[in-house]
Order: structure tokens, then C-alpha cells, then sequence
């Protein structure tokens, strides 16, 4: 079975995309089942060159064709903040402390200006060079207070209007069918098989 390495340890973004792959009969191993991984410096200015290094990084020290990832949330009343540096906002892959910094952030903003939108950009690369790029988002607001316990990140306070809830009240169905990684996903899976084959 032939083989790409999805560039991540997160264990849900794993599943995810094993279950996205299975169908087109291809082994996804990620980085938790590979040994001396390289250190990644996702220093880019954007989601798809933190996504670009990270895949060309690996492609090229794996040699093997590799699909990396890179996600954050964007709020419009600071200017874009926390973008890129979503996962560090308040120091090292801490979602409580991110959490807390937003809301101190957002502190004075009524909830008609607490705009915000997730961004994923999914990135494909084979050791030959062949690049596919694919961008996913879903807008909404966010809350002066968390509500709902599943999933990570900022989901508590990612308020979704359409569905009257936020993404961490959601069932994981419910989530996969407006998030901006499902998004992604779906469009990434509709020029996966021509990128693959080619």
C-alpha cells in the first residue's frame, strides 16, 4: 500500500484524515509513528507557509509525499490576532491561557464587533516538487464566556450563529459538517486523487 505522512501528533487531526484517506487506499502515517523527526520552524507569515514548511520539511527528509496542516482563528476586532500564532497565543500550546488572553482582549467589545473566523490551510507535497493547496473557513463570533466541553483550542468561546452554538457544544458530526477543517477537508479530498495519481 503506498504511503504519505500526514505531518502531525494531534491524534484527532490523525484520525481525521485516516478516515478521509482510507477510501483511496493509501497508508496516512503521521509523525507519532516515525522515528528522529526533524524540528519544524513554523516561523511563516501566513497559515499556508507555516503549512508549506512544515510538509517540505518532512517531504524532504522522508522522501515520501506528506500533507500538512495549519490552523487559527482570526478575530476582526484585533486586527487578525491571533492568527498564525493561535497555538502560542499565550506562551506554548496552552488553550486555557489562550483562552483567558482573548477574553481579556476582547474585554470592552460588544459581541457585534467580536467577529472571528477559523482558517485551515491544507498543503500537499511530494519530494518531486507537486504542490496542492487547499483553504478552508467558517465564520462566527465570539463569546464573553465559555459554553459546551468537547473538543480543544478555542472552540468554547467559538460561537457558530447558524447553529446556535458553539463548537465545543457540538457533536463531532455536527463540527465536521461547518468547521473550517471539514471544509478544507471536503475540498481537499475533490483534487486529492488527481494530485495522487499524476
Amino acid at each position: 500500500m503506498a504511503k504519505i505522512i500526514f505531518a502531525s501528533k494531534n491524534n484527532g487531526k490523525i484520525r481525521e484524515f485516516r478516515e478521509f484517506l482510507t477510501p483511496f487506499g493509501v497508508e496516512v502515517i503521521s509523525l507519532n509513528d516515525l522515528k528522529n523527526v526533524p524540528e519544524i520552524e513554523e516561523n511563516g507569515a501566513t497559515f499556508e507557509e507555516n503549512a508549506t514548511i512544515k510538509a517540505h520539511t518532512i517531504a524532504q527528509f522522508y522522501h515520501l509525499p506528506v500533507v500538512a496542516d495549519d490552523s487559527g482563528l482570526s478575530v476582526d476586532a484585533l486586527h487578525g490576532a491571533p492568527g498564525v500564532h493561535s497555538a502560542r497565543y499565550a506562551g506554548d500550546h496552552d488553550d486555557l491561557a489562550n483562552n483567558k488572553k482573548l477574553l481579556a482582549e476582547l474585554i470592552n467589545v460588544p459581541f457585534p464587533k467580536r467577529t472571528a473566523t477559523f482558517h485551515t490551510v491544507i498543503v500537499g507535497l511530494k519530494p518531486s516538487g507537486e504542490k496542492i493547496v487547499i483553504d478552508g473557513a467558517v465564520n462566527g463570533h465570539i463569546l464573553t464566556a465559555f459554553r459546551g466541553n468537547n473538543d480543544f483550542g478555542y472552540d468554547p468561546l467559538f460561537y457558530y450563529d447558524a447553529l446556535d452554538k458553539t463548537f465545543a457544544e457540538m457533536t463531532p458530526t455536527e463540527k465536521n459538517d461547518v468547521s473550517h477543517r471539514g471544509n478544507a477537508l471536503r475540498k481537499f479530498i475533490t483534487v486529492f486523487k488527481e494530485w495522487w495519481e499524476d
